[in-house]
């Protein structure tokens, strides 16, 4: 996902904050329009995507890939940046490298470090992969697992708090993702911390919406106890994140 700042300033959390949020209203329009129950009916986007899905898994992927492309439809691409890169395999100036050996430049690896790309610290990086993004894979983890709790609810005892509480679970990980998408450079960084707070948000509201619905009897005591501890330490988790983020930022501006 590429975005230039318009002009030569350089947008913190809280332009970038706003700008995200009109964003989100113009793809939150679109959803309503291509995710639209054709039958006129109310069904909640996660069960759709789970009957369109081989497994809870894939019912997430979906549902971050949705999101990311939603979103993306509204970020323009930096023209500037494909005309940069525009350039002959014979300019000496850019002599060719084959993706091998532009890893190994650009990241510090050399032959048989492969390894390093797994590891938690190379995930904040460019070269890194949200999969190795340990909030990420955690609250993957326990969307999955919620999704899993709320098949098992009776269709009977289903009701909007329950889609919301859905809902907003698998959005911790599409907003972690979305802000991953930007990466770590310094013109972006405002970009990631913006959507990774709002990754914090959402986990923050799993924990409201766990005791709203605590008394509906909807959850056995062992499984509440152990979903309310991973929201909380989910939501601890990310907001360590947001602050490691925001000292980044900072250190670039020093």
């Amino acid at each position: 996902m590429q975005f230039s700042n318009s002009g030569d300033e350089l947008w913190d959390e809280h332009q970038w904050d706003a700008h995200i949020s009109e964003v989100e209203k113009k793809s939150d329009q679109l959803r309503k329009f291509i995710t639209a129950d054709p039958k006129g009916g109310t069904t909640p986007r996660w069960i759709t995507l789970l009957e369109e899905s081989l497994s809870e898994d894939d019912a997430f992927e979906a549902y971050v890939e949705e999101e990311l492309l939603l979103d993306e439809a509204y970020f323009p691409d930096d023209e500037d940046w494909e005309e940069d890169d525009d350039f002959d395999d014979d300019d000496d100036e850019f002599p060719y490298h084959s993706h091998d050996e532009f890893i190994e430049e650009e990241s510090g690896f050399e032959e048989g470090e492969e390894w390093k790309a797994l590891s938690e610290d190379f995930a904040y990086s460019d070269y890194g992969s949200l999969d190795n993004l340990r909030i990420y894979s955690r609250s993957k983890n326990l969307a999955v697992d919620i999704l899993r709790w709320a098949m098992r609810v009776n269709r009977k005892y289903h009701r909007p708090e329950i889609d919301d509480f859905v809902d907003e679970t698998l959005k911790i990980g599409a907003k972690l993702a979305g802000g991953y998408s930007f990466g770590f450079e310094h013109e972006y960084m405002g970009a990631n911390i913006a959507y990774t707070k709002r990754a914090l948000y959402y986990a923050n509201n799993g924990l409201k919406r766990m005791s709203h619905l605590k008394g509906s009897r909807l959850f056995k005591k062992t499984e509440y106890l152990d979903f309310n501890e991973r929201f909380f330490e989910l939501r601890n988790d990310i907001g360590v994140y947001v602050q490691e983020l925001r000292d980044r930022f900072q250190q670039g501006l020093d």
